[in-house]
C-alpha cells in the first residue's frame, strides 16, 4: 500500500464555523458565478456579500418562522438556493432539499413526512404548489425567489432586506442562535426507485466530517472554479459542489441547464467538475467519434497517445499540448473529473487520463453525507470506487467462495438513521454502528474498494452461482452501438435466462447499417455485440435473450436507471 501523506486540511466544529473561516481567509474572493440573463457573461458574489446575505435571510426567517423551524428548498440551482440552505443549517432550523423534479404528489408527501413549516421555492414550481396547497396544512409559510403578487407568498428578497434590517438595528436571534453539530440539521429524501423514499437525517458533525476527509484526500483550493451541473438537492452536489467550495475557498459557476455544460465551461474555464457516468460516457463519446472519424485521425490520435506515454516515463507532461484542441473544448483550463454517483467503465477513465485530464471516480451514499471511499488525485485505481475516507473505518462481510461480501462502513459520517423509521434504522445500522450499504464487492491489496453489484440486483443463477447485472452492463456499454442496456434474470421453465434489454446508439448504428436499417438487422448487431462480451464470460453469466427498445430507460434525477424488482 501506498503511504501518500494526506492533505493538510483546517478543522471545521460546524458548518457556520465553515463560513465564518472562509469568510476571514477569502472574504473579498468570489464565491458564486451566475448570470442574470441566459447567455450572457457571469456575475459574481463574494465570500463576504454570501456571508452578509446568509446572516440577514437567517435573521428574517428566524423572525418569520421561528428558530427551529423545518424549511424545505423547492427550486432549481441559483444563488437563492444557496442562500436558503446556510440561512437554515446556521441557526434557523432544519433544511429540507426536496428534487425538484418529483412530481405533486410525491412533494406533498415529502412536506408532510419532514413536517415542513416553511417552503422556500422558485416560481417554476408555483403551480406544484398550488395543487397540493390544500394536502399540506403544516406549511404556513411560502416564500417565493421571485417577485409575486400571489396572496400568502412573501418575497424572498423582502425577507432578506427585513433580516439586514434587523440586523443593523442590533438584532442577535439568528447569529446566536445555538448550533448542536450532533442534532439533526439536514433532512433529505433518498432517490429510492422501488420502495417509498427514505428521510435521510444528518448532523452538521456528519457533514463536516465528510468535508474535512474528502479534501485531505483530493486537492482543492481558491484557484479552482467549478462549474455546478447536478442537481443540488442530491447530496453529493450539495456537498461536494456547494459546501467543499465554501470550505476551500473554490468558486461555482453555475450551469444554465444540460445543454449549455460545454460553453459555460468554455465560458468560466472550470477547472474541476463533478459528474454522473452518464454525463462522462457522453464527454467521451463525442471525444473519441470526433478522434476516429476518419482513419488518417485515429491514426493521429492513436500515435498523440503512445507518444505521451513515451514521454511521460520520463516525467515529460506533453498531453495538454498534444491534445490542445480537447482541452480548448472544456474551456482550456480542466484540470480534474471526478465522477459519482454509480461504477464507470475503467477504460472512459484512462481515455481521458490519457489526454491529460485527471479523472477519478468516488462512492458514497446519502446515508453517509455523502462520501464513503474517492480514488486521490495522486493514488488511484480506475477499477475501484477509491479509498476509504479517514477515519471511516469500511469492512466486507459474509464474503462469498471468491471473497465478495457486503461492505459496511463506520464513522463520524454515517448518518443519525432514518428519519422516524426505527425499523428501517435498526436494518441499516447494527449494534456495533456499521452501516450496511447493500452494495457488494471486496477490498484488494492496496486497500482500494471494488464494487461488483448491488445486492439487491443480484442474479441467482441454476448453479447458485452469484451473476452482478453491473458487470455485464459496464461491459456491453463499452460497445459504441450500445447507448443503455440493464441486465435481469428470467425465470423460465425452472431456470433462470440472463436477458438484456438494451437501447442502441443509433447514430452509431446508422453509421454502420445505413440511414434506414431495418429491426432485424439492428437485433443481429446487438445479438452480435452481445456475443462479443460473453466470449468474456463464464458460461453461467452468458446473455441468453437480447429485447430491444427504442426509447431510453426511465432514470432518477440523479440518472440512474430505474431497476423494477419483484416483490
Amino acid at each position: 500500500m501506498k503511504n501518500i501523506p494526506l492533505y493538510e486540511v483546517r478543522h471545521i466544529e460546524d458548518l457556520r464555523d465553515m463560513l465564518k473561516q472562509s469568510v476571514e481567509l477569502y472574504g473579498d474572493l468570489p464565491l458564486f458565478y451566475y448570470k442574470k440573463v441566459k447567455g450572457g457573461d457571469y456575475d459574481y458574489y463574494t465570500f463576504n456579500e454570501y456571508n452578509k446575505a446568509v446572516q440577514a435571510m437567517g435573521t428574517g426567517l428566524s423572525h418569520l418562522c421561528g428558530l427551529g423551524s423545518r424549511i424545505a428548498i423547492l427550486a432549481e440551482t441559483r444563488y437563492e438556493w444557496y442562500v436558503s440552505y446556510l440561512a437554515t443549517a446556521n441557526g434557523t432550523g432544519i433544511v429540507v432539499p426536496l428534487d425538484k423534479e418529483l412530481p405533486p404528489e410525491e412533494v406533498a408527501s415529502c412536506l408532510n413526512r419532514a413536517e415542513v413549516n416553511c417552503v422556500i421555492y422558485s416560481s417554476s414550481k408555483q403551480k406544484v404548489l398550488d395543487e397540493i396547497r390544500e394536502q399540506i396544512p403544516g406549511v404556513k409559510n411560502y416564500i417565493c425567489m421571485d417577485k409575486t403578487d400571489r396572496e400568502g407568498v412573501e418575497y424572498f428578497y423582502d425577507i432578506l432586506n427585513n433580516g439586514q434590517k434587523l440586523l443593523d438595528e442590533g438584532d442577535r436571534l439568528f447569529l446566536d442562535a445555538p448550533l448542536d453539530r450532533e442534532a439533526m440539521t439536514v433532512l433529505l429524501f433518498t432517490s429510492g426507485t422501488t420502495a417509498q423514499s427514505k428521510a435521510v437525517m444528518l448532523s452538521q458533525k456528519n457533514i463536516c466530517k465528510n468535508l474535512e476527509g474528502m479534501c485531505s484526500m483530493t486537492y482543492i483550493d481558491q484557484n479552482d472554479m467549478f462549474l455546478s451541473v447536478l442537481p443540488l438537492h442530491h447530496t453529493y452536489e450539495c456537498t461536494c459542489g456547494f459546501l467543499c467550495q465554501v470550505y476551500r475557498g473554490s468558486h461555482i459557476a453555475i450551469c444554465e441547464g444540460l445543454r449549455y455544460i460545454v460553453p459555460n465551461m468554455q465560458q468560466s474555464h472550470v477547472t474541476i467538475i463533478l459528474v454522473v457516468p452518464l454525463m462522462l460516457e457522453k464527454f467521451h463519446k463525442s471525444i473519441m467519434s470526433k478522434a476516429k472519424a476518419t482513419k488518417k485521425m485515429a491514426r493521429k490520435f492513436e500515435f498523440g497517445r503512445k507518444l505521451c506515454k513515451f514521454l511521460l516515463f520520463f516525467g515529460i507532461d506533453k498531453r495538454k499540448k498534444i491534445f490542445k484542441q480537447v482541452h480548448d473544448t472544456f474551456g482550456g483550463s480542466l484540470r480534474l473529473i471526478i465522477s459519482g454517483g454509480a461504477g464507470i467503465d475503467p477504460q472512459i477513465l484512462q481515455d481521458m487520463q490519457d489526454m491529460g485530464f485527471a479523472c477519478i471516480q468516488g462512492y458514497g451514499l446519502t446515508e453517509c453525507a455523502p462520501i464513503l471511499a474517492l480514488n486521490r488525485d495522486c493514488d488511484f485505481n480506475n477499477r475501484a470506487a477509491g479509498l476509504p475516507l479517514p477515519d471511516v473505518d469500511v469492512q466486507v462481510i459474509d464474503k462469498d467462495e471468491n471473497g465478495i461480501g457486503e461492505f459496511i462502513a463506520k464513522g463520524d459520517n454515517v448518518m443519525m438513521g432514518y428519519y422516524k423509521n426505527e425499523e428501517a434504522t435498526k436494518e441499516a445500522i447494527d449494534e456495533n454502528g456499521y452501516y450496511h450499504t447493500g452494495d457488494l464487492g471486496y477490498i484488494d491489496k492496496d486497500g482500494f474498494c471494488i464494487i461488483t453489484g448491488r445486492k439487491k440486483n443480484v442474479i441467482i443463477a441454476k448453479n447458485g452461482k452469484n451473476v452482478f447485472p453491473e458487470e455485464i452492463e459496464t461491459m456491453l456499454c463499452m460497445s459504441d452501438y450500445v447507448e443503455e442496456c440493464l441486465v435481469s434474470g428470467e425465470e423460465e421453465n425452472d431456470d433462470v435466462i440472463i436477458t438484456v434489454t438494451i437501447f442502441p446508439c443509433m447514430e452509431e448504428v446508422k453509421k454502420l447499417l445505413g440511414e434506414n436499417p431495418d429491426d432485424d438487422a439492428i437485433q443481429q448487431l446487438m445479438e452480435d455485440e452481445v456475443a462479443k462480451v460473453n466470449k468474456n464470460l463464464v458460461n453461467y453469466k452468458h446473455i441468453k435473450r437480447v429485447v430491444l427498445r427504442d426509447t431510453e430507460f426511465d432514470k432518477t434525477t440523479s440518472k440512474k436507471i430505474r431497476r423494477k424488482y419483484k416483490n
